[in-house]
């Protein structure tokens, strides 16, 4: 299978996740660039960056029309992660390949579980700045590290945190998302004139028609099934992934 098919596959694939599940698709990107496309852990966070940043960016707009974004709240919990995200991003590009790995590895073991378990319980009470702000910085570091949007992180901290409704969090959660995924792909050494583009171009393409499909096929099929189906994948990856960065 040449490399251009072979990106439109799983650029396809991971949208789809996105579009079906609101969060979390991101997180096949990485393994796919690696171990399909045969990107080094470094390169394939960096497409990875671009990948997230263009499909969330797209996505974001499709919930700003719906009504379905708060942008006060928004930008003040994308502000927070900013400084995270860009100094995470820097110190990616300097790790060894195996501790990236690992660090995937358990980042997609975390979203597996967090898909297995309920609907997180919408908060009541005061909100706290100091722990919004928390949950902001935490996210800024995980997209700038490992590449991903942190959409499966981002949703339950604007539910729990801020005491959003479910539709407003996953709205909300693309504009902290975007923010994030194009400052640490800015910071980066290199940035985007070292992308392979070849593969990141289709992939993405692919990903954003993806994720508009993904979109349609949730009205379809049980929700919460497909939860299930994709955190027995990432639990997959995850051990699959451990494996070879501990050999």
């Amino acid at each position: 299978m040449s490399t251009l098919i072979l990106a439109l596959v799983c650029g396809a694939v991971v949208g789809l996740a996105l579009g079906a599940l609101g969060g979390g698709g991101s997180v096949l990107a990485i393994p796919a660039l690696i171990y399909l496309l045969g990107l080094t852990p470094a390169a394939a966070t960096t497409a990875s960056l671009f990948i997230v940043t263009a499909t969330s960016a797209t996505a974001l707009y499709a919930h700003a029309r719906a009504g379905h974004v708060r942008w006060k709240a928004g930008a003040a919990f994308a502000a927070a992660g900013v400084v995270p995200a860009a100094v995470a991003g820097l110190a990616a590009t300097r790790l060894p390949d195996a501790v990236l790995t690992a660090a995937f590895a358990a980042l997609a073991a975390l979203a597996a579980v967090k898909m297995l378990r309920p609907a997180p319980e919408r908060e009541r009470g005061e909100v706290r700045p100091w722990r919004a702000g928390g949950a902001g910085a935490g996210l800024g570091a995980v997209t700038g590290l490992l590449g991903v949007g942190g959409g499966f992180l981002a949703v339950p901290a604007l539910v729990t945190v801020l005491a959003f409704e479910m539709q407003a969090a996953v709205g909300t959660s693309l504009l902290v998302i975007t923010v994030n995924s194009l400052t640490s792909l800015v910071t980066r050494s290199g940035g985007a004139t070292g992308m392979d583009w070849a593969v990141t171009a289709p992939f993405t393409g692919a990903a954003i028609l993806g994720a508009w499909d993904g979109r349609r096929l949730a009205a379809r099929v049980s929700g919460r099934g497909l939860q299930r189906l994709f955190a027995l994948v990432l639990l997959a990856v995850a051990a699959f992934m451990l494996g070879d960065a501990l050999m």
